[in-house]
């Protein structure tokens, strides 16, 4: 006779950062909990293309917990494997994957035709196709923060706001057995501009945490004074500053710090160009999704101003525009994907610019192991893109304070208002030392034990 006591199975972000899945058990029920990619290094992105540890039309359920392509970038394939149950996400978590799937299957059919057009790959071939990502976003049902809803298997959820980025949220599942477990998917900052603060959590049964910056403390530096630095740099040298920047928050917030600089009088005229047509449509979306935004951002937009749009950016809509930019003279400051520059058109800008001295690289966000942009934080002399190997001149900079993950102080505060520990607390998504050190906070501080799991591993949750 199968057991009735819940099960929560690890199959995705154990142990490193992408690729979130949590396969939640409710006796002959099977919810999944994100569906994310794996990013990074060729070992990690080969992850996807193995088979799904379940099986995707066994599933009744999938709760996402924000747009995030570790989080929401396998969708397409489990629907294209046999998905049929019903995809939960908040309305602005689906507004962004309307964007963002249909752009990771563009971008993938793209890789494999260049894989295939260079013989750098003979069997390149996408892992889904634009129609997959659109075939996935029929599967998705909306819910709102503070609604709650049924799952299958006698179980409920409520979605809380999780500062991190627009539309994200914890998921505070009640299990039918009278346990509460909550998964946080991404633990947003405290303070941080445009969307709301994360929800502050006094109980639950079962904890699942990200652990992403567990081992460091975030720079206090002013991200402002960074930036305006790296502007006046391209002005004074007639210089180019590559911004590799995640479409979906981080972009959002580079333009948001221009406009302050700006209003501020602290920004030379140096041209902004995103060559995103995915960050042109998620910045649509963050300026018009009033119920995710802080009071400052609501304020502004009540008083008819846009803190999203400074003056003299350009967006790049087409192949062609984008290749010309890189002929067009500086200054100019150039934002585009992917954020760890595994992907999307910087790596073109980063091929045809990097070896001049009158380039800058400025990361704006987490850098993962093996990607390209690890390799240029680390300084390394020469990097390969594309299958051609370039050498490095460049400037290389980073802005560190702006990051959407809590770090290790931000996530002890926020665990600092539990009345009671929770039975288990399992440290997800993370890199091992990152996990290991913030269990080893937690013990110190909090006194609570926490499980680092590995994949695979399912653990029951009882009553």
């Amino acid at each position: 006779m199968e057991s009735m006591t819940p099960t929560l199975g690890f199959f995705g972000a154990t142990k490193t950062v992408t690729g979130s899945k949590h396969l939640l058990t409710l006796g002959d029920s099977q919810i999944l909990i994100d569906c994310g990619m794996f990013q990074g290094g060729r070992e990690l992105r080969d992850r996807n293309w193995q088979p799904f540890p379940f099986a995707p039309a066994d599933l009744d359920a999938v709760v996402i917990t924000h747009a995030h392509m570790d989080h929401i970038g396998m969708l397409p394939r489990l629907v294209k494997e046999g998905l049929r149950a019903p995809v939960y996400a908040t309305p602005a978590t689906i507004n962004l994957a309307r964007i963002s799937l249909p752009d990771s299957g563009r971008l993938q059919e793209e890789e494999a035709r260049f894989h295939s057009k260079h013989a750098l790959r003979v069997d390149a071939k996408p892992l889904y196709d634009e129609n997959d990502a659109y075939a996935a976003m029929r599967a998705f049902s909306p819910v709102g923060f503070d609604q709650r809803h049924e799952l299958p298997g006698g179980a409920s959820w409520v979605y809380r706001h999780a500062g991190h980025i627009l539309g994200s949220a914890f998921a505070e599942i009640a299990l039918p057995n009278g346990e509460l477990l909550l998964m946080s998917g991404d633990l947003g900052r405290f303070d941080t501009p445009i969307i709301k603060d994360p929800e502050i959590v006094d109980y639950c049964d079962y904890l699942v945490i990200e652990s992403t910056y567990g081992d460091r403390l975030h720079s206090h530096e002013d991200p402002m004074l960074k930036l305006e630095e790296a502007l006046n740099w391209a002005w004074q040298n007639q210089g180019v500053v590559l911004v590799p920047s995640f479409a979906i928050g981080r972009t959002q917030e580079m333009l948001y710090y221009c406009k302050k600089l700006q209003d501020a009088g602290r920004m030379p005229r140096v041209p902004i160009y995103v060559d995103s047509p995915m960050a042109m449509s998620v910045t649509r979306v963050y300026a018009d999704c009033k119920d995710d935004h802080d009071d400052e951002m609501r304020i502004s937009i009540s008083e008819g101003q846009s803190e999203l749009e400074p003056t003299g950016m350009n967006y790049i809509r087409d192949r062609e525009q984008s290749q010309a930019l890189n002929k067009a003279k500086g200054p100019m400051m150039i934002i585009a994907g992917s954020g760890m520059a595994n992907g999307g058109r910087i790596r073109h800008h980063l091929m045809h610019h990097l070896g001049s001295e009158r380039t800058m690289v400025l990361f704006s966000g987490y850098q993962g192991e093996g990607t390209l942009g690890r390799q240029l934080l680390d300084g390394e002399p020469r990097v390969k893109i594309l299958g051609q190997e370039i050498e490095v001149a460049a400037r290389i900079d980073k802005i560190n304070s702006l990051s959407a993950h809590a770090d290790q102080g931000e996530i002890m505060h926020w665990l600092s208002f539990f009345k009671t520990p929770p039975k288990k607390t399992f440290i997800v998504h993370g890199e091992p030392p990152a996990q290991l050190a913030l269990q080893a906070k937690i013990k110190e501080v909090l006194g609570w034990d926490s499980i680092i799991p590995d994949f695979g591993e399912v653990h029951e949750l009882p009553n």
